[in-house]
């Protein structure tokens, strides 16, 4: 592992010191829209331990636990000098009570995850979505569990709204127990309304933000063109792929990119480790070739000038067109009964 080459940053004040940039393993063992070869997963997961990458992120519900398994093969006998990040929440089969943030389930689940990683720790274990069935200090009560028994090193979370990052540090406080010392939220160019309220948030309580998605989910390739076709798999199942406030805004960045004299991925991936509330953002990559491109711009620094048309094309923020399709959405946007009184209640027109 290149150590010296590589500039790395505290994961909030936990004292672990992480990569700007972390590999995400969703695409890795993924047979519907990823790489279902474990073995091409371990060798793109040496490659990028080989180029100085010490943080790996993976999930339980990734390809239904395949994610791990493929991360699991591919630490053994190098398990010491990573910082592994799994999550927990989402449904792992059809049994209600295989999902959630329950102590019943994370519980459970953990030693799930251990055994497919092939570990006896976890460096970051998160909570991969809100649960607002679950009373917040019952899984925090569960996570400080885990941190005292060793299985768990540091605990967090994954697309928490800033008021319920507020209250998680709250509770932890007046009830003693162990805090989330970072947040993952979606974040690019395209998504930037993490600026306006959570990386201010999450820079106050001194924790560390692990971002998803900073190629916004491949906008930011510059295969996604106006008025054009992709053959891009996933193109299909995601509407705002189809956004004309989002390709008009991808236009104006390609062209940004294109006077600046840089890839596209790399203007993007850039722009996602600039802001100082960001300790790391998430490459995804499927395939060794997406590696290559990824790693090129490892090096890569954005000028003021830069970001400063980037703002004008994206003002700091705000999120451009239709809402991500996997951002968490809290019950009073889903349920119309949580925003409408009872017929009988209302006032007359």
């Amino acid at each position: 592992m290149l150590f010296r080459s590589m500039q790395y940053r505290s994961l909030g004040r936990t004292g672990i010191q992480v990569s700007p940039y972390a590999l995400g393993a969703m695409m890795l063992g993924a047979p519907a829209i990823g790489n279902p070869d474990h073995e091409d997963g371990i060798r793109i997961i040496h490659k990028a331990l080989d180029a100085g990458i010490n943080f790996l992120d993976t999930a339980d519900r990734y390809s239904n636990g395949e994610s791990e398994v493929v991360v699991g093969k591919a630490l053994k006998g190098r398990r010491e000098h990573v910082v592994l990040a799994t999550k927990v929440n989402g449904p792992m089969g059809d049994d209600p009570n295989q999902r959630g943030n329950s102590r019943r389930w994370i519980m459970a689940e953990v030693e799930n995850s251990l055994r497919r990683l092939q570990t006896d720790y976890i460096d970051l274990y998160q909570i991969h979505r809100p649960d607002p069935q679950t009373d917040i200090e019952e899984t925090l009560s569960a996570l400080t569990d885990l941190i005292h028994s060793g299985k768990v090193r540091a605990i967090g979370h994954s697309a928490m709204p800033a008021s319920d990052i507020i209250e998680a540090q709250w509770v932890a406080e007046r009830r003693g127990l162990e805090r989330f010392r970072t947040e993952q939220p979606s974040y690019s160019i395209l998504n930037r309304g993490i600026e306006s309220e959570v990386l201010p948030v999450t820079q106050r309580y001194g924790m560390g933000t692990l971002v998803w998605s900073p190629l916004a989910k491949g906008m930011l390739t510059g295969r996604i063109r106006k008025g054009q076709e992709t053959d891009l798999r996933r193109a299909a199942m995601f509407t705002n792929f189809r956004d004309e406030a989002r390709l008009d805004a991808v236009e104006h960045i390609i062209a940004l990119a294109e006077e600046a004299g840089l890839p596209m991925t790399h203007l993007a991936t850039a722009f996602a480790i600039a802001h100082p509330g960001v300790t790391s953002a998430i490459l995804g990559p499927r395939t060794m070739e997406q590696l290559d491109d990824l790693l090129a711009s490892l090096e890569v620094s954005l000028s003021d000038d830069i970001l400063d048309r980037i703002d004008e094309i994206v003002p700091p923020g705000t999120d451009v067109g239709a809402p991500d399709q996997s951002a968490y959405l809290p019950p009073a946007l889903q349920r119309a009964d949580l925003r409408r009184r009872p017929v009988t209640d209302r006032s007359a027109a």
